[in-house]
């Protein structure tokens, strides 16, 4: 299937590392021309070393800052300069429930992940209707329709940024934008191991034990990093150019288990 994205620019944030580095792979495959950011310098040189010794022809910039930092959103704007597609991917939610996540904590997380995507949205959405359209896609999480006690703060930032979406894509298309939101459940990187760990130790008081919560996944596993990265380059490609204001989720249907026992 030709998505028609060579030559797309294409503008990922916490692209060192997880789906963000899946995803800068993924598209450096489909000929589009790489910036990413994120924290980690080194990180992100050998993500770009892998890129360019596999496809020398691909272009890839890197931007490495914090975009917690005041002002960072704009220095990623001038450095990067328009794009087509931008994936809002960094950030990450500490788990926990009401008591374990203090406010200094709480804020944090909500900094990086649900106003960083609005302020990368409140930027770039402009540039993007002056250029004559491009495509925004939210990289959210499942949190947002689970909702679990043990993760409040990741439900409620989630829920926010599905309704977020919702709300700035219903008209985006008239300005030949489209905004999309990516809902995964369970990925196969080191953060959701760590949670598993985590969740094994607070449970069964052996953090070894995380195996047993694995097993409790659709088929046994999380998603593999490739089944969300292929899912989002097609929904930035002009095959999904009537997808806008929703959320697709991955999670092989956990949302979707209602079950009352």
């Amino acid at each position: 299937m030709d998505l028609r994205l060579t030559g797309k620019k294409v503008l990922i944030t916490g692209a060192s590392q997880g789906i963000g580095a899946g995803l800068a792979k993924a598209f450096a495959e489909e000929g589009c021309e790489l910036v990413l950011t994120a924290r980690s310098v080194e990180k992100l040189t050998a993500l770009k070393a892998g890129i360019t010794d596999e496809m020398p022809e691909r272009s890839v910039t890197m931007v490495p800052l914090d975009l917690t930092e005041p002002g960072a959103a704009e220095r990623l704007l001038d450095a990067a300069g328009d794009v087509d597609i931008l994936v809002n991917n960094a950030g990450v939610i500490p788990s926990g429930s009401l008591f374990d996540i203090d406010e200094a904590k709480w804020r944090a997380g909500w900094e990086l992940k649900v106003f960083g995507y609005i302020n990368l949205c409140r930027l770039y959405y402009p540039r993007m209707k002056a250029a004559g359209g491009g495509v925004i896609i939210n990289n959210i999480g499942n949190g947002g329709e689970v909702t679990d006690p043990r993760y409040i703060a990741g439900a409620v930032g989630n829920a926010s940024l599905m309704h977020f979406t919702r709300a700035l894509g219903g008209s985006s298309l008239d300005d030949k934008i489209r905004v999309v939101g990516v809902n995964p459940g369970p990925v196969n990187t080191d953060r959701i191991y760590n949670m598993l760990r985590k969740r094994a130790k607070d449970l069964f008081g052996d953090e070894n034990r995380y195996g047993e919560l694995e097993s409790t996944y659709p088929l046994g596993r999380p998603a593999h990093v490739s089944e969300v990265t292929d899912l989002i380059v097609f929904l930035s490609s002009y095959r999904a150019g009537y997808i806008t204001g929703t959320i697709v989720t991955v999670d092989g249907g956990i949302a979707s288990r209602r079950s009352i026992i």
